[in-house]
């Protein structure tokens, strides 16, 4: 829980280098919030009469913590995918490459799944080894 939660504690932090285990966990807080809140929406959403379906109070109360959600993880979502292109001695302006069409978000996602430099590198040191012991120096 504390690698899905990191992300907001370094709310604001473009600087640094984030493993790829932080970015998986952020990420995999974001799949089961939206699933509760889009599992909330559906489940208690509609209402269906002769008119059409009307969107029901347990639609607004989902779309409402999903959007709460996404709102509050704007930067922390911008700032962690710049620390891991950062562990890949990569500048941050790379998380532009999301507004390419098509391809933008497939490249980045295989990013951001390589492993990072070992060491330290121009953006910090390694944040695998926060000692920065060698076992060969």
């Amino acid at each position: 829980m504390e690698w899905m939660l990191m992300p907001y504690k370094r709310y604001f932090d473009f600087e640094g280098r984030s493993r790829r285990k932080e970015y998986w966990m952020f990420a995999l807080l974001f799949a089961i919030v939206y699933a509760v809140g889009f599992t909330i929406m559906m489940a208690g959403g509609m209402s269906f009469s002769e008119y059409g379906a009307t969107p029901g109070a347990g639609f607004y109360i989902g779309a409402l913590l999903v959007g709460l959600f996404a709102l509050a993880s704007i930067i922390p979502a911008i700032a962690v995918q710049v620390r891991r292109f950062h562990d890949q001695d990569k500048s941050g302006w790379f998380v532009l490459l999301n507004f390419i069409p098509y391809i933008g978000g497939i490249v980045v996602l295989v990013f951001m799944c390589l492993e990072g430099t070992r060491g330290p590198n121009r953006f910090g040191p390694d944040p695998k080894d926060p000692a920065n012991a060698s076992a060969f120096a």
